[in-house]
């Protein structure tokens, strides 16, 4: 049995929590702002676990959780960030100083006795990360999305953001993995230093090694002056590595002794040039198949995957499709000359598959944005977008696009379901994770639509 401290001035939500948490078998302390809490830690034994919500009266939870990594004692106690309003930055934020989970209200009884079950049993060995005071800023690159796939990013952003370690973003092409690369360093502490990016499959294979290490003057016909390589340039902040699946295999070689190192040698000299750099790779490719086929350095594979993230395809994260497509919209027009979208063209957007995910969306915001004549963009906008294979696998019906939003949202959120479920041979689980909600989430929608034990 464990103690645990509720930190929420929702009198209902906390009172309801500390009731699941005690049927659990745990006991509970209850604080109503952070001041309180902090009073309250500072008289009593250090609790097992902290349930921590993030808008509060006076500090808010992120200022809350700071303060709490600076008390002695309390450094390496698991953190869990509740709020009823989930976003890129607060979910980012929360991890990066070392919360062990962050949840959206309302939670369900099955999800706390899980975490309680998995923080209590592995407490020893959740390390506490190194927090950070400032907030990220609107200017920097937002990793938006309020998909449960996209917050376990945004998690896993936070957490590695807290570490040096080499990053491994693998995703379909056009997922974002190039804004997931810069969201991590403006989170880490090397945001204050350069984040150099180099696209390996942009760069011919002869200047590949001069662009990433430098060359000295003379080193071949043309180098007239020395030159620093883009690995130096990186020193005290991050090297991104886009598209690492299309470096060629001498390249690989030479890449790992770098990483290896931490150390590159100019094309054509002789001189040794320490660097410290933190190296974020990309890949569209299946590396595993590419190390099988003798196209992919397996020793540089383990160097590169040390912390792996995975970027979904947007057509896994339907929820995410028209927040963002309101936030191009927002961005491609000036707010005097705002368009919307209607309608018919939401429930368009809604059920295409977009094959080019999250870059074809903005595309296509932009490109309908642009030519369209009224203020109100409707279907005809996007007259453009096709269906794919992977919409028609779907199977939604074909009366779909005439039926009032919420009615066609509502028969669209039962074929994604039942889809998955399919797909996944009944396995709820991996039917939660394909669509990129949590499993108590997939068991309330399923009771709701009346979908049984057996036709699942």
């Amino acid at each position: 049995m464990a103690t645990i401290l509720i930190i929420d001035d929702d009198d209902a939500f906390r009172e309801g929590l500390a009731e699941t948490i005690q049927d659990l078998g745990h006991s509970t302390s209850e604080a109503r702002s952070g001041e309180d809490a902090l009073s309250h830690l500072r008289e009593h034994p250090t609790p097992g676990c902290i349930f921590l919500d993030f808008r509060l009266p006076g500090a808010d939870g992120l200022a809350v959780l700071e303060s709490l990594r600076s008390m002695p004692g309390l450094q390496s106690v698991p953190v869990v960030m509740v709020t009823a309003h989930a976003t890129s930055d607060n979910t980012i934020g929360a991890m990066r100083l070392g919360a062990f989970e962050h949840l959206t209200k309302p939670v369900g009884r099955d999800d706390i006795a899980a975490l309680l079950e998995r923080i209590l049993s592995a407490q020893s060995r959740a390390p506490a990360a190194q927090g950070f005071a400032d907030e990220i800023k609107s200017r920097e690159p937002q990793l938006l999305g309020v998909s449960e796939s996209m917050r376990e990013v945004q998690k896993r952003i936070g957490r590695a953001a807290a570490t040096n370690s080499t990053v491994l973003i693998t995703g379909e092409t056009g997922t974002g993995k190039d804004i997931a690369a810069r969201v991590l360093h403006s989170a880490s502490a090397r945001a204050s230093g350069p984040f150099v990016a180099v696209n390996c499959a942009a760069i011919p294979e002869a200047l590949l090694e001069s662009e990433l290490f430098g060359h000295g003057k003379g080193a071949f016909t043309g180098a007239q002056t020395d030159r620093r390589g883009r690995v130096e340039e990186a020193h005290g902040g991050t090297l991104f590595l886009d598209e690492v699946g299309d470096m060629p295999l001498p390249m690989q070689a030479k890449l790992l002794r770098v990483l290896q190192e931490r150390q590159v040698t100019p094309l054509g000299t002789n001189r040794v040039v320490l660097v410290d750099v933190r190296v974020i790779a990309a890949t569209h490719r299946d590396l595993v198949s590419m190390v099988e086929a003798g196209a992919f350095r397996q020793d540089l594979l383990f160097r590169l995957n040390v912390i792996p993230l995975h970027m979904p395809p947007l057509r896994e994260r339907v929820t995410d499709i028209l927040p963002l497509a309101e936030h191009f919209l927002t961005g491609a027009s000036p707010d005097a000359a705002r368009k919307h979208l209607s309608a018919d063209a939401q429930r368009l957007l809604a059920t295409f598959a977009w094959p080019g995910n999250v870059r074809e969306l903005a595309n296509a915001i932009e490109r309908a944005s642009a030519l369209a004549p009224a203020s109100l963009l409707t279907r005809e906008d996007f007259a453009f977008l096709t269906a794919t294979a992977d919409s028609a696998d779907l199977a939604i019906p074909a009366t779909l696009l005439e039926l009032p939003l919420p009615q066609a949202m509502a028969r669209l959120e039962r074929a994604m379901i039942e889809h998955a479920l399919s797909a996944s041979g009944g396995n709820r689980a991996e039917a939660a994770r394909r669509l990129g909600i949590s499993r108590q989430s997939l068991y309330t929608r399923l009771a709701a639509m009346g979908i049984s034990e057996a036709s699942a």
